[in-house]
């Protein structure tokens, strides 16, 4: 007998000794290593598919430690709600309509449902670290907390660089520690106990933003909006300032599909928050809002490219989309996140009892080993980029080197009109996804009158300058001034500007890409630009007129890439000589312009290159840049913007922008200009005239897509609706418009705004305080202007005059930009 008492005593001594070295080599289950994810949703069929692609991918990824779903609903809903099943679930009483105020917000849910969680899930006493997610998002490998760097009072975060209310009143308003305000969204890893005390501020600051109406301006929140819908993202940034959290922020562990992935990083995280392309296949989660495509047997979404159609090398044969590796990967990195999504829907069909689907390629390729090893989880190693601290500058690094490239500000100038409106759609929406660093701002010249009936405020990041178009001295008409007097105004009322490089950009462009001074060898003293060399004017007495260096004098344009230190020199002088070649109306004639109307319509590029002379300025001239839609490419050019200045065609289709001058596209629900042809109809007998057409083709079917998520985050109306009136807000409004939300950061990318209005009635007093600065800024000019010709006319020596043929399609643009 005590033998066998001897036997079960070393046996359970034995068995202890192997359950701990069990859990000693699976810290993560261990007290103090215990990971739980969360993730909040609705009782919608938009948020069952989400939920179908993040529970399969969080099971891909093997993410440790349980998952729940926070589901809010309200009574009636649960009644006919379908998918109880799809995910481990807590239900969370629904706060889509404030039950105190009526206001109906669906973001908040995501707070409410973390509290409610907090204080009445048994699950949450038993966990040391959480992952909090999006529904829209695909895990790719384990997203664990303290390999990421988080610590209690430390937890890890994205950049979301357009909460710009961190930066001015709003934070001032709403946290006592406005300086403790992180600018983070996205994916959240933080500590239980810094979670508890997180949450109730994080719901309690976003209804106070939220009743903050008077707060709601775009320039205050960098909601594009202006409709207080990212409220519940400043809620969580100052909960987080008035507990005393600091973020370490990593930019890397998250991506947008569509977006560029930095060299040797490897995302963790697809966000799938915003429109991406792949060739000429597409997807966009607003276009399945309201999709059952989880209860509808056998339905995937629309399959993208294979990865070999997207690069493809054998033997001697190789087939590529993008030639340039690290495009080519975001490609395939979209490819994943679309494949990852159908291939939680076919597993989640199965488990539903669904009959076996019919074969097909596709399928057959989702269920191969080619699949499973493309997509198996990825690791994501710290030491790839460091994790920037909270209170360290919050610009994403770039670059193999991790050296961090210096920060970039976009602008371009518009005016109050429908014209330049559905251009603004077009390109802030071409900015999110090109993947181009740093911030825009629109320069937005308008009278006090064209103020008061404008509808457009919220379309682009705004920086308000008081129009030009009529001269104030001369009263001579011309719009084509307001580029060079908004820059100006712009650097005079800004103050410290957060960028070293400006990229100055006209509104009919289209981004394909990021425009970068490194890229494009940038430097102080050395800007960068296009060709424009129709500016003959450069070559003849129009130069040694009017400037000091005639030699000095680049014929560029359109695009400009401009040391921040060189702009704020140059900027009066091309105000100022802008001014001196509009007057001289005796040097119009088009063989010393080179403006085919000879009526100085292209007075202020001379303006530019004259006053760039004039502080010798030598511009990197680069033709890889920008294209003319409807231009043959140079072969292997990767152009990183489309200027759509001039008429383009393809076959029997041709768009030209000024037959759209007078169109409220922008205001009008659903409109949008003619489809350009599918690109599988085009001749291919010539290459060149096919990638012609095929650019033609890209630049208008971007402009189509901008106008058409434009129209649905107005919430226009079904357009097979026979009464086209728009519904309530709650009826098709997405929970998370803040980010446009999508911003990306890519890119990308953040949005910064640049006046602190509360509300665009405000902009009369603040234009009547503008005017001081107008006339003064004028009487000096103009003084110096009269001066400047007095002498130039009085010395000048009659000259033979040089003709040159010019190119008439790029002339004709110069003129139409400005018109």
């Amino acid at each position: 007998m005590a033998k066998v008492d001897a036997l079960i005593t070393f046996t359970l001594m034995g068995l202890l000794f192997v359950v701990a070295v069990v859990e000693g080599g699976s810290p993560v289950g261990k007290p103090g290593y215990r990971i739980h994810t969360l993730f909040s949703v609705e009782c919608q069929n938009y948020f069952d598919w989400q939920t179908v692609g993040l529970m399969h991918s969080f099971r891909k990824a093997r993410q440790p430690g349980p998952i729940t779903r926070l589901l809010s609903c309200t009574d009636e809903e649960k009644k006919s709600y379908r998918g109880m099943h799809l995910a481990p679930t807590f239900q969370v009483p629904s706060m889509s309509r404030h039950p105190k105020t009526g206001d109906w917000y669906p973001a908040i849910n995501k707070p409410a449902g973390v509290v409610h969680w907090l204080n009445h899930s048994e699950e949450a006493k038993h966990v040391d670290w959480v992952v909090i997610l999006d529904a829209d998002m695909i895990i790719r490998g384990p997203i664990i907390p303290t390999e990421l760097g988080a610590e209690r009072g430390r937890p890890v975060s994205a950049y979301y660089g357009y909460l710009v209310g961190c930066d001015n009143i709003l934070a001032k308003i709403h946290t006592k520690h406005p300086e403790l305000c992180d600018k983070v969204g996205g994916l959240l890893a933080m500590h239980i106990d810094d979670l508890r005390a997180l949450a109730p501020k994080w719901l309690a600051k976003t209804e106070e933003v939220r009743e903050d109406k008077a707060h709601w301006s775009t320039n205050i929140t960098g909601d594009i909006y202006g409709k207080g819908w990212i409220s519940e993202m400043y809620g969580y940034s100052f909960g987080a300032a008035e507990v005393g959290l600091r973020h370490k922020i990593n930019d890397d562990l998250m991506i947008y599909p569509g977006y560029i992935p930095r060299p040797g990083v490897e995302p963790i995280l697809f966000h799938y928050g915003l429109p991406f392309t792949v060739g000429n296949w597409s997807f966009s989660k607003l276009q399945h809002h309201e999709d059952d495509i989880v209860y509808r047997c056998g339905e995937l979404f629309p399959e993208p490219p294979y990865p070999r159609e997207v690069h493809e090398q054998s033997n001697d044969k190789v087939y590529t989309m993008e030639s340039e590796p690290n495009k080519r990967r975001a490609l395939l990195l979209s490819v994943e996140c679309m494949n990852t999504l159908n291939e939680g829907l076919v597993l989640r069909h199965a488990a539903d009892g669904c009959p076996k689907p019919k074969w097909s390629k596709y399928l057959s390729f989702l269920k191969s080993k080619t699949f499973a090893n493309l997509s198996r989880p990825k690791i994501f190693s710290p030491g790839v980029q460091k994790t920037m601290e909270a209170g360290e500058d919050q610009q994403p690094l770039f670059g193999e080197t991790m050296k961090p490239h210096p920060k970039i500000h976009t602008v371009f100038s518009t005016e109050c009109s429908p014209y330049f409106d559905w251009q603004t759609v077009g390109l802030i929406h071409s900015f999110h996804l090109s993947g181009q660093p740093g911030n825009i701002t629109r320069l937005l010249s308008c009278t006090d009158e064209d103020l008061k009936q404008y509808k457009g405020h919220d379309l682009a990041p705004t920086h308000y300058v008081p129009s030009m178009s009529r001269h104030p001295l001369t009263g001579d008409w011309y719009p084509a001034i307001n580029k060079p007097a908004g820059v100006l105004h712009w650097l005079n009322h800004m103050g410290d500007i957060d960028a070293e490089y400006i990229v100055i950009l006209d509104a009919d462009m289209i981004l394909r890409g990021p425009i970068t001074p490194w890229e494009f060898n940038a430097s102080r003293g050395h800007p960068v630009s296009t060709p424009y060399e129709y500016l003959i004017g450069c070559d003849n007495e129009l130069a040694e007129m009017h400037t000091s260096h005639p030699e000095y004098c680049d014929k560029v344009g359109g695009v400009i890439i401009m040391h921040i230190d060189d702009l704020r020199k140059f900027a009066m002088y091309w105000l100022l000589k802008t001014e001196e070649v509009r007057f001289d109306k005796e040097h119009y004639a088009t063989n010393l312009t080179g403006d085919i109307y000879s009526s100085g319509w292209i007075s202020e590029m001379y303006g530019y290159s004259f006053g760039a002379a004039e502080l010798k300025l030598r511009h990197v001239v680069s033709r890889e840049i920008l294209i003319y839609p409807g231009y043959v490419p140079e072969q292997g050019v990767k152009y990183r913007v489309f200027h759509y200045g001039l008429e383009f065609s393809v076959g029997n289709w041709s768009f030209d922008k000024a037959n759209w001058r007078d169109k409220d596209i922008v205001n009008t629900c659903w409109a949008q200009f003619p489809d350009p042809p599918d690109p599988s109809t085009l001749d291919r007998t010539d290459e060149n005239i096919l990638q012609k057409n095929l650019l033609s083709i890209e630049c208008g079917k971007k402009l189509n897509e901008a106008l058409m998520l434009h129209h649905r985050k107005r919430n226009c109306p079904d357009p097979s609706s026979p009464i086209l009136t728009s519904p309530k807000l709650e009826t098709r409004t997405s929970r998370k418009f803040g980010k446009i939300e999508e911003k990306p950061k890519t890119s990308t990318v953040p949005v910064r705004y640049t006046q602190e209005l509360s509300q665009a009635d405000q902009n009369d007093g603040h234009f009547r305080s503008l005017k001081v600065w107008v006339v003064a800024l004028w009487a000096f000019s103009g003084l110096g202007f009269v001066v400047v010709m007095t002498m130039v006319f009085s010395g000048r020596k009659s000259k033979g005059t040089k003709g040159k043929s010019s190119r008439s399609r790029k002339r004709h643009s110069s003129q139409d930009s400005w018109t």
